[in-house]
């Protein structure tokens, strides 16, 4: 074969080879095109079906989901919005009426209560009573558990020693409030929990000023006009949990040694609220306080916003008191204030309405400080 014809054939499988590779390279163009475009057809697609999903969701002739997400976001403090945003007031206004706890109008009855100490015996126990009940030998004052059920987590636990158990209050009333653990810290509280409503001022969004009635071991600490759902809940010197609608001087006269307001009442003398449609409250998660008739008190506080376990309803907060043997129970506040502190360490998983893992300063809590022999109110 000549030179010529050899640098002929070189050129020529040069120009093949280019040619193949220019292919290859309009081939791999074309292919990342076709996933590109097969990429966003689909979010497209996703997009859409979303969309159409929530749209009859929300505005369906189904109801169930568009009342329950109503109810669950007139019942935050921050986020109503959710539900004022996509309904008009008078949907959610129809919603909410449909929608509700009809609360036992009635006050407890301490007649009705005994007192029973701390490793007694207790007759025909359900087998939630038996766990619960069961007296812990590290500390016999209280005993806690785990406890799981359809959409939520949580802790009950059974406190004993009921003459120890005191209202929290942030030390900067009325202008900011504190975490559970710094209050329980502060008081050399065993045990503490998040308890009553507040308010959030322009000058104070960090909840430092209780709403309703407060008393801290006898020392009343605010006194305002309240007329919401619930109303005090607290002890009286006997330690009966006491739960009724009444003003300052009648819960003097029921010589109430502590108190906040807070609500909805679950169980009064044994007989529970009326629940109508979803109760009206949203699934959230919750805190809650409740006496057996043997004097015990019982705490819940219930863990939710994540996927599959929302929190608990009103109507579950009832089951679950009734399930451990509460003759009066009451709700206190929920969603990210809900919290169970033990030893300085918070032990439930708070996630506040952003999504974080987190929960936030609060104006008044239940603890149990086993040397109350000086405990008062104190804002230093």
């Amino acid at each position: 074969m000549s030179e010529n014809r050899v640098q002929n054939q070189i050129l020529n499988d040069n120009v093949q080879h280019k040619g193949r590779e220019k292919g290859k390279e309009k081939g791999r163009a074309k292919k990342k095109r076709g996933f590109f475009s097969k990429f966003f057809s689909v979010i497209s697609s996703l997009i859409i079906v979303g969309s159409t999903v929530g749209l009859f969701l929300m505005y369906g002739p189904y109801s169930g989901f568009r009342e329950w997400y109503i109810t669950t976001a007139m019942t935050t403090m921050h986020h109503q919005y959710l539900a004022t945003y996509l309904f008009s007031q008078e949907t959610i206004n129809d919603v909410l009426d449909r929608n509700k706890m009809v609360e036992i109008d009635a006050i407890t009855d301490p007649s009705l209560l005994t007192t029973t100490s701390a490793g007694a015996s207790y007759v025909e126990l359900n087998e939630y009573e038996e766990e619960l009940l069961k007296v812990n030998p590290d500390h016999p004052e209280y005993n806690i558990i785990k406890i799981e059920g359809k959409g939520y987590t949580g802790y009950a636990t059974a406190i004993f020693d009921v003459s120890k158990f005191h209202v929290l209050a942030t030390k900067k009333l009325k202008k900011s409030g504190q975490y559970v653990t710094t209050m329980a810290n502060d008081n050399n509280a065993v045990l503490a929990f998040n308890g009553g409503f507040f308010v959030d001022l322009k000058e104070d969004r960090t909840g430092g000023t209780p709403l309703g009635l407060t008393i801290v071991n006898g020392q009343k600490i605010t006194d305002s006009a309240y007329d919401g759902e619930g109303g005090v809940i607290g002890f009286d010197k006997n330690n009966n949990l006491i739960l009724g609608k009444m003003t300052s001087k009648e819960a003097e006269e029921r010589e109430i040694r502590d108190c906040v307001t807070s609500g909805p009442f679950l169980i009064i003398n044994g007989q529970a609220s009326r629940i109508e449609g979803n109760g009206g409250w949203g699934t959230a998660p919750r805190t809650a306080i409740g006496q057996r008739r043997d004097g015990v008190v019982v705490m819940l506080v219930i863990d939710g916003r994540r996927v599959g376990k929302p929190g608990a309803s009103m109507e579950t907060l009832i089951e679950l008191m009734q399930r451990y043997g509460a003759y009066n129970a009451a709700a206190l506040d929920g969603g990210t204030s809900s919290v169970i502190v033990e030893n300085g360490k918070l032990l439930n998983d708070p996630i506040d309405c952003d999504g974080k893992h987190k929960t936030r300063p609060v104006a008044t809590g239940f603890g149990l400080i086993m040397d109350d022999s000086n405990y008062t109110y104190s804002t230093k």
